[in-house]
């Protein structure tokens, strides 16, 4: 990895992280098309600079999160379940499944899934958001442990099918992130078995500066792009974007 890359890497991050079209999977797709050896540093880095833009959403949402407390109790409720199936069966899928082939398949069937219940879910009536529904959106979020998937879409939908309104359901998308990412670094640090090298820091710190901004920039885009079909638009980038990938990188 050099310096460029990982501004690269962390554009890619911050524009992808709170779009329905999976983060991690774009990391994964961008670093090999780069050619960046799959290491550990690569692995750590791909999950830390996400704080990068997890720091933008609390910066759009702080005055919102200081004056309502409630959301620690509702953010607790649902990120407990991706908490404790985290720690069991994420390290499995991280080993097994992070792999170009699974993200473009995962990418390629959650655009044909996106697109659907964006239509279906349009027709569920609202409904208040209980602490039990909170708790079954928290096990909608563990679906994002495939790579692939998306963290976003998996709890924007989950949300939408649970009742909340589009916009309820993609603030709280942004706001689970939160809790969601920031253990996720936190405990990849704790496991780092090696020391890191000056350059690694330094390729962090460009990482995570840079998923800011564009953390940042993303979400203030999609905001006003939810009246404007954009789980259709992203569905239909996903499916395109897939083949794509697939007939130039890996066939």
């Amino acid at each position: 990895m050099n310096t460029l890359m990982a501004f690269i890497l962390g554009i890619v991050e911050g524009m992808t992280e709170f779009l329905p079209v999976s983060s991690t999977g774009h990391l994964i797709l961008a670093s090999n098309a780069l050619g960046i050896e799959n290491n550990e540093f690569l692995k750590l880095f791909e999950i830390v600079i996400q704080t990068g833009a997890i720091f933008a959403i609390i910066f759009i949402y702080f005055k919102e999160l200081w004056a309502d407390k409630t959301y620690v109790i509702k953010l607790a409720v649902a990120f407990f379940p991706t908490g404790v199936l985290g720690l069991v069966a994420y390290p499995i899928i991280k080993k097994h499944l992070f792999t170009p082939e699974v993200v473009v398949g995962a990418l390629f069937v959650g655009g044909i899934v996106l697109i659907f219940l964006e239509q279906f879910t349009a027709r569920i009536p609202e409904r208040k958001q209980t602490y039990p529904r909170l708790f079954l959106l928290g096990i909608f979020q563990c679906l994002a442990f495939i790579p692939g998937v998306s963290r976003s879409a998996s709890t924007i939908l989950g949300a939408k099918l649970l009742g909340a309104s589009r916009a309820e359901a993609v603030k709280f998308s942004f706001l689970l992130a939160i809790p969601t990412i920031l253990s996720a670094s936190g405990y990849s640090l704790l496991k780092v078995n090696h020391t890191l090298s000056t350059d690694e820091i330094w390729y962090l710190v460009v990482g995570l500066v840079t998923s800011f901004v564009f953390g940042y920039i993303s979400v203030k885009i999609f905001l006003k792009l939810l009246d404007k079909k954009a789980f259709v638009i992203c569905g239909v980038y996903r499916i395109i974007f897939s083949l794509i990938y697939f007939f130039v990188f890996i066939r």
